[in-house]
């Protein structure tokens, strides 16, 4: 819980408590249905809680907010993002439907009522999103036409509606088709090593 209090100083009882619970809820369901491999699970603060809330150094999400996680596999980044922001809604899927599980005892357990999750193809997802978040589900050009036609038009943040997503390594080439994308380097917020070559990627995009 050390290093979230560092880079997150302002979290309410409620928040520490629910993320101190996060380490022993993972190590539980982790045991039963593998959401996250054995050495990550050692490191669950620094490589799964703390990079997943590298979104929200990029972008604080406002109250009323809608956030889509596609490919959120055992939660990430949705749920640390929604204990971070309660007064924002979730939207977790993913087409796994054991992972999904786990997200539903997870959030459960924490009782985040801003939280919904389904196991569902991120092309079958209805409504609109201020924010559709991820965690290298897949390259950039397939993820774009996943979700697209998910996105709000109304905009309500300092960075315009569309993808947030956590990558590393060299995205060149990978980015090369959409050139408004922007990169954050997480090594601008967060110190620790893993965080070397992490970066976030915003990619504004319109409603086709």
């Amino acid at each position: 819980m050390d290093i979230i209090l560092k880079y997150f100083p302002e979290l309410s009882e409620n928040q520490i408590s629910q993320f101190s619970k996060l380490e022993e809820l993972y190590a539980f369901w982790n045991a039963q249905i593998n959401v996250i491999s054995r050495k990550d699970i050692e490191e669950l603060h620094v490589r799964h809680v703390l990079h997943s809330l590298g979104i929200a150094k990029v972008q604080p999400f406002k109250s009323g907010a809608q956030i889509l996680d596609v490919g959120t596999g055992g939660g990430f980044p949705g749920i640390p993002l929604a204990i971070l922001f309660p007064e924002a809604r979730f939207h977790l899927v993913d087409s796994i439907g054991k992972k999904i599980k786990v997200v539903k005892e997870v959030a459960a357990s924490l009782e985040l009522k801003n939280v919904k999750a389904e196991a569902i193809r991120a092309e079958e997802v209805k409504g609109e999103f201020d924010f559709i978040v991820s965690r290298a589900v897949t390259n950039m050009d397939e993820f774009v036409k996943w979700t697209r036609n998910k996105i709000a038009k109304k905009h309500q943040h300092e960075l315009k509606n569309g993808i947030l997503y956590l990558k590393g390594g060299d995205l060149t080439e990978e980015l090369q088709n959409f050139p408004n994308a922007k990169l954050f380097d997480l090594t601008n917020f967060f110190e620790d090593d893993f965080f070397e070559t992490k970066k976030v990627v915003h990619i504004p995009l319109k409603k086709k």
